[in-house]
């Protein structure tokens, strides 16, 4: 059979609408092609590109036409196939029985929510027109649902991951209910929680709008200290890429400097085990949804430990000594401050301990004596860190006047 027999195939979307049910779409297919004396029929598949979801439809020429009509030229009008908003087609044409390429094939794209008529009469497109506004007194989005003359409606807030996950139970309205306004209450203003809603009716689109995308700063603020593990762990509540590390301010400025070996990628759950509750310790932000630097330890009242410097009782030298409410251990290194951030720190000192003293005052649990001519050099500064602790944030004094009786750490 030649492949001439089919001569055309044209597409086109229709709408169906029933009182008090809305409009739905439809796909009308129509072929013209010449009537050949084997040909029994006509078949049109009709596959959805996103799902591969196939419908098929055939139409039968009697025989008794065959013999009348042949050569001459048909227009077969197919049953229509159901269709839904915006959907991405694949349309095949091919003879009853099918002779190899005799076929025709179309890819066809249903019009969206923009196409004044679909967004103006199909409920998929309703979740568009949500007027929603939002509380943040009482903690809940307000949504005014309009009205459609179609199928009930479903609205609820979700966070929006890989899907779209339920952080409320979804809330119905009925097509003939009295009020068509609902009130969703939510937990936290986070960026990713999203207001969807979506028709009664089977494969419904969905349509989401984001009233906190804005709303980064909750993110920052779900750091946890266990005191008893003294880790110290930071998760994501909305979906973002980037890194998380330690780091410690050595002044009031806004700069931080980053701990060694202390970086995170920011996707998931980020743990860091034995941390020091330090002030100036603070967690540094790089992602996609911000750089912001948070000092857990900065307002509240965690037991942290002290570092003085005054005169050692060997002339010509300076006492560094360590107060703790708990034993720990502490070394001192001598940093010489050039032109460049943070002083390069080379000698290293080990700080000596001392036996456990009154427990309800703050013991000096270790002390390092340092030559006096060293620790008062001009751009020299006396850095102390804790060594029995993973992730500790040094204490550091610089320029120290030595001629005064004794400095004190800030």
């Amino acid at each position: 059979m030649s492949g001439s027999v089919l001569e055309a195939l044209t597409l086109s979307t229709a709408m169906k609408c029933v009182p008090h049910d809305g409009c739905s779409l439809f796909l009308r297919v129509k072929a013209s092609l010449t009537l050949h004396e084997g040909l029994r029929g006509l078949e049109a598949c009709s596959m959805s590109l996103d799902t591969q979801e196939t419908q098929c439809q055939s139409v039968r020429v009697p025989r008794a036409s065959r013999r009348l009509q042949v050569g001459q030229q048909l227009q077969v009008h197919f049953d229509c196939f159901e269709v839904s908003v915006a959907q991405s087609l694949y349309v095949t044409l091919r003879t009853v029985p099918h002779f190899c390429g005799v076929q025709l094939d179309q890819r066809y794209h249903v019009e969206d929510c923009a196409d004044e008529d679909v967004g103006r009469n199909v409920p998929d497109c309703f979740a568009g027109k949500l007027s929603y506004s939002v509380d943040r007194s009482r903690k809940v989005v307000l949504v005014q649902v309009p009205e459609s003359g179609g199928p009930d409606y479903y609205v609820r807030l979700c966070l929006k991951w890989l899907t779209c996950e339920d952080a409320g139970a979804p809330v119905r309205v009925t097509a003939n209910g009295v009020s068509r306004r609902v009130s969703l209450p939510y937990k936290q203003e986070l960026s990713c929680l999203c207001l969807e809603g979506w028709s009664a009716t089977p494969d419904a689109v969905r349509i989401q709008t984001c009233p906190f995308e804005d709303d980064t700063e909750t993110l920052w603020d779900a750091i946890h200290y266990h005191p008893g593990s003294q880790e110290l762990s930071w998760e994501p509540a909305c979906p973002m890429s980037g890194r998380v590390s330690l780091c410690w301010r050595p002044g009031p400025g806004p700069q931080c400097l980053e701990l060694e070996q202390s970086g995170r990628p920011a996707h998931s759950r980020v743990q860091y085990p034995l941390v020091d509750t330090q002030p100036q310790l603070c967690l540094k932000f790089s992602t996609s949804l911000g750089f912001p630097v948070r000092c857990p330890f900065e307002q509240l009242r965690f037991p942290a430990w002290k570092m003085t410097v005054q005169l050692a009782p060997a002339p010509g030298h300076l006492r560094v000594a360590f107060f703790s409410p708990s034993p720990a251990h502490f070394q001192v290194c001598l940093c010489h401050r050039g032109k460049t951030w943070p002083p390069a720190c080379r000698r290293v000192l080990q700080a000596t301990p001392i036996p456990a003293g009154d427990p309800t005052e703050d013991p000096v649990v270790a002390f390092v004596d340092i030559p006096g001519d060293q620790a008062c050099a001009p751009g020299t500064c006396i850095q102390g860190r804790r060594t029995d602790i993973q992730f500790s944030a040094p204490q550091q004094l610089c320029d120290l006047q030595c001629a005064a009786t004794q400095g004190t750490a800030a």
